[in-house]
């Protein structure tokens, strides 16, 4: 049991720096966003040069505190290490990354790697039972709350920020935007569900619930 707590720490840790690492070096160095709280923090960063890695936390900060009242502290401390490690990990990416990744000639190529990374990252976090803050917790509650598939409730949450996007970012910028997230979606369920078991599911739908 004690190795397969850290082991589900490690890859936690490790899925959030590879998320982080994506958002970053692709989304941002290439005016991608994302859907959710990431890609809203990341439009506040384009707009008004708020740093992501304090917005991000203070989008999460509420829900994390709602979840304290809830009877599963192995969810808390798993929604708190995903939570505080990824805004981390892209604050250290921020300040002392020297990677540049410019494809801004070959801008399907960056949408395809951001998909790639920001969904194994994603995922990775996902299949050992943790979160990337409050964006997966608000669509919890709203889901459990009215009934709408958690899977219709993330995707309605990535159009409402992509359509905020569309103000500040040129459409096809957009549509470049909209075929990453549609990748991530893809990596996320392989990497949740490949290998040997879908430990992640299991614990996210008990715990969480």
């Amino acid at each position: 049991m004690r190795k397969q707590s850290i082991r589900s720490v490690l890859m936690i840790l490790l899925g959030t720096f590879i998320l982080a690492f994506g958002y970053y070096h692709i989304n941002f160095q290439n005016n991608l966003l994302e859907g959710g709280f990431v890609g809203l923090s990341l439009l506040l960063k384009y707009v008004f040069d708020f740093s992501p890695a304090i917005t991000i936390l203070l989008f999460d900060l509420p829900f994390f505190i709602l979840i304290l009242f809830k009877k599963s502290p192995q969810f808390i401390l798993k929604t708190a290490l995903g939570t505080f490690a990824f805004s981390l990990f892209y604050e250290l990416c921020e300040l002392y990354s020297p990677l540049i990744f410019d494809f801004s000639h070959m801008m399907v190529l960056a949408s395809v790697l951001s998909g790639i990374i920001t969904g194994y990252g994603a995922g990775l976090v996902l299949r050992y039972g943790g979160t990337t803050g409050g964006e997966d917790l608000l669509c919890l509650f709203i889901s459990k709350g009215t009934g709408i598939s958690i899977g219709t409730v993330f995707l309605i949450l990535d159009l409402i920020v992509l359509g905020l996007s569309s103000f500040f970012l040129p459409l096809d910028k957009l549509f470049y935007t909209i075929l990453a997230v549609i990748v991530a979606g893809k990596v996320i369920t392989w990497t949740v569900h490949f290998g040997e078991e879908k430990e992640g599911e299991q614990q996210l739908s008990e715990q969480m619930i």
